[in-house]
């Protein structure tokens, strides 16, 4: 069996992070038409290249090539009416229930329970199909590919950091890995 390699990029940060607020549809906070294409070099020949259908991953996807490929399943995790919200605004007990039970949706959007089996859905498919892949996707998206791989219980999920631009590695063949990896290594 041929290896799958998959490399989870987080998108560029956007003006609402920087303000402690829950993403909406909203471009990353850089120059990203004057940096396009200035990671494409890193890819490895054959590498397809998938993104989110927000904005910000789609433009952080142009920084790695123009041939990126809308991938629905690594969309944002949905907040529902939280959107643009700041954080600190929130309702306490609300925010406070969504952290701690994860079947909970109080915004009315997707619980974290089902964006945990959404991405464990399009893990499954990746086993199939051997080849290097690169995702440009969101922090939510992130978490719950390492909680899949890791086979870690859903409460682990908010003790993960995934910062802006950070790739992380994994692979499978027979059974998906966690890959640590030098920073002069190609993605």
């Amino acid at each position: 069996m041929q290896t799958t390699g998959l490399t989870l990029i987080c998108h560029a940060v956007t003006p609402l992070q920087k303000q402690g607020r829950f993403a909406d549809d909203e471009s990353v906070a850089l120059d990203w038409q004057h940096a396009a294409l200035s990671l494409a070099g890193r890819l490895r020949k054959n590498t397809r290249l998938l993104c989110g259908p927000e904005a910000r991953t789609r433009q952080t996807a142009g920084l790695f090539g123009s041939h990126a490929i809308i991938e629905g399943a690594l969309r944002d995790g949905d907040v529902g009416r939280w959107k643009g919200q700041a954080i600190a605004q929130l309702d306490s007990e609300d925010l406070n229930t969504w952290r701690t039970d994860s079947a909970s949706a109080p915004h009315g959007g997707e619980s974290v329970d089902q964006i945990c089996a959404r991405v464990g859905r399009w893990m499954q498919g990746l086993e199939s199909q051997p080849g290097q892949v690169v995702a440009i996707t969101h922090p939510f998206i992130i978490r719950a590919a390492l909680l899949y791989v890791m086979q870690c219980p859903v409460s682990m999920f908010y003790l993960i950091d995934v910062e802006p631009l950070s790739a992380t590695e994994l692979r499978f063949n027979n059974l998906w890995r966690l890959r640590l990896q030098t920073n002069e290594s190609d993605p």
